[in-house]
């Protein structure tokens, strides 16, 4: 009888290894799926949807209510405004390299071109894509600095302020070239005299978005990068430089600036 008792425990023996061994894999397989469920999506990380600025994008510049202009400025890109006349875009075409859009006749002479559908068109996609830059909801980084942002390297994602954003010393945003950042901004937006955004890592300024509730100023000899989707006024002071747009719902302020559209 030995012999088929040793048989016996051996068949058991070997049920229980092969049990162990199934569930292992089973509670393996479980860890597994439990890591995926939790690990942080793209969004999570910080790559996040770009914002859709509509026919909007194709402007250098675009107000609701008029371009000052100190000379000498330069323009790469179109500018317009609109419901306003065009009388009041006060910058010359020698000054733009693009299209003067007006909504009539009263645009800046002989460049100006009178396309009213156009900019009511552009004026409601860059009010959607305000609204949308405000509504993106859980913000990679909640009031950065109490706000001031000065010396920081800013890497993609979504930046929410409850308040104002200083930058009083110069900023880097760090970045591949397919990154986004969005920075809502429920203040104003100043950029101290001489200070600079620069790009590194292959981050590019079409893919900055900047929602500003308050104006937004940009300090004497002051160097942007992104798009500016101000609520209220965007303010350029003298020798201010910015390699993005200005899509303000007010007005738009230059002396002596220079506007490249990316």
């Amino acid at each position: 009888m030995f012999p088929i008792a040793a048989l016996l425990m051996a068949v058991l023996m070997g049920s229980c290894e092969k049990a162990q061994d199934t569930l292992t894999t089973d509670n393996n397989a479980s860890l597994e799926k439990s890591k995926a469920v939790n690990k942080p999506s793209k969004s999570d990380k910080g790559s996040i949807r770009t914002v859709d600025l509509g026919m909007a994008g194709n402007f250098a510049i675009l107000s609701k209510s008029g371009i000052t202009n100190v000379f000498q400025s330069a323009i790469t890109g179109d500018i317009g405004a609109s419901p306003i006349t065009g009388a009041a875009i006060l910058v010359t075409c020698a000054e733009v390299s693009g299209t003067i859009y007006s909504v009539d006749a009263a645009g800046p002479l002989p460049c100006r071109v009178t396309n009213a559908s156009r900019l009511t068109t552009a004026v409601g996609n860059m009010q959607t894509a305000y609204t949308d830059a405000a509504g993106r909801k859980n913000p990679t980084f909640l009031n950065l600095g109490a706000g001031n942002i000065g010396g920081k390297t800013l890497t993609p994602g979504l930046y929410k302020f409850t308040t104002s954003v200083n930058i009083p010393t110069d900023v880097t945003i760090s970045g591949s070239s397919t990154d986004v950042w969005i920075f809502q901004i429920a203040g104003t937006l100043d950029m101290s005299s001489a200070v600079k955004i620069t790009l590194a890592g292959g981050a590019q300024a079409k893919n900055i978005f900047w929602q500003v509730a308050g104006a937004a100023t940009l300090g004497t000899t002051s160097h942007f990068e992104g798009t500016i989707l101000g609520k209220t006024g965007i303010n350029l002071l003298t020798g201010a430089s910015i390699n993005g747009r200005l899509l303000a719902q007010t007005a738009v302020a230059l002396q002596q600036s220079t506007v490249v559209k990316p």
